[in-house]
């Protein structure tokens, strides 16, 4: 069975296969308006090769409300999935497929309901010298302020298959905190035209660099958002710095105090660098990710 609704561009012309997916999570609702528009806007305009899009991946969990479906499985944790799996590993298994048939790809990203992502592309640091560099491209091409590249043994996730497929491939994030961004729309389908542009897939003129920060992490983990900073407890943050600033390593990036007042505990950065992810959602459990630091 199909998990998820796809949407193919054919242009009759020889040419590369481009996917593109939004809500691999269900609380992400910027890549969804973006991938309608690019639905509205391509049939006609493609020139060569072809484009699938996907408006969401993760139909129940968007339904839900949540970041996942019912099952509780991270789908960006449990590819390349399974088909005789829960619900979550099937559409897993579909997802890694539809990603090997592309010679190139891009995952659309936000925070959702409790994180806020400074807007930024970024990629897994492949081996293979050859993707690397289409990822590279693309990522530049996309033009969003902040370009990251990181770790490329992590498992489980889109990019992840991408890389071990030597697939160029990009993931996008911007903002989120539970609302949809008019201008996070504008910049998704502005981006994914310009990558289409890139690959001569459209006619379409590279506008100016918007890319002031390029950071590549080759570290171990790097690019692992959902362990920075744990909340030592269950309780209230207040953080003390915005998306986008620059911290100093032992700077305190904010507090956790419990909610009957007993125990506080300052957040100390571990690093210095750009603050790219924060905790938007004032309740945090112990062990939740609050600060992102690249």
């Amino acid at each position: 069975m199909a998990w998820f609704p796809k949407t193919i561009i054919e242009s009759g012309e020889v040419g590369p296969h481009l996917v593109i997916t939004a809500g691999v999570h269900g609380d992400e609702f910027e890549p969804m308006q973006c991938i309608h528009a690019l639905m509205d806007q391509l049939p006609g305009q493609l020139k060569k090769g072809k484009l699938t899009l996907v408006p969401c991946v993760n139909i129940e969990a968007f339904l839900l409300g949540e970041r996942t479906a019912s099952d509780d499985l991270d789908l960006a944790r449990i590819c390349p999935g399974d088909p005789e799996g829960t619900m979550t590993m099937q559409i897993g298994h579909e997802l890694t497929e539809l990603i090997n048939s592309a010679d190139y790809y891009i995952d659309l990203h936000t925070g959702g309901t409790r994180f806020s992502v400074y807007p930024l592309t970024g990629y897994p640091l492949n081996p293979d010298v050859e993707a690397l560099a289409g990822s590279r491209k693309m990522a530049q091409a996309f033009n969003l302020p902040f370009i990251w590249g990181t770790d490329w043994r992590l498992k489980g996730r889109s990019m992840s298959i991408a890389c071990e497929n030597n697939i160029p491939a990009i993931y996008a994030e911007y903002e989120g905190a539970a609302v949809c961004s008019p201008r996070g729309v504008i910049d998704y389908v502005d981006g994914c035209l310009n990558v289409l542009g890139m690959l001569e897939m459209i006619i379409r003129e590279q506008p100016e660099s918007r890319v002031q920060t390029i950071v590549e992490d080759p570290s171990e983990g790097s690019g692992h958002m959902q362990i920075c900073h744990p909340a030592p407890f269950d309780g209230l943050l207040t953080p003390n710095y915005s998306l986008g600033d620059k911290v100093n390593q032992g700077d305190v990036l904010g507090t956790v105090r419990t909610v009957d007042g007993d125990q506080c505990q300052e957040l100390i950065a571990g690093q210095s660098g750009t603050l790219i992810v924060l905790h938007t959602f004032s309740m945090v459990r112990e062990g939740d990710a609050t600060f992102v630091i690249a």
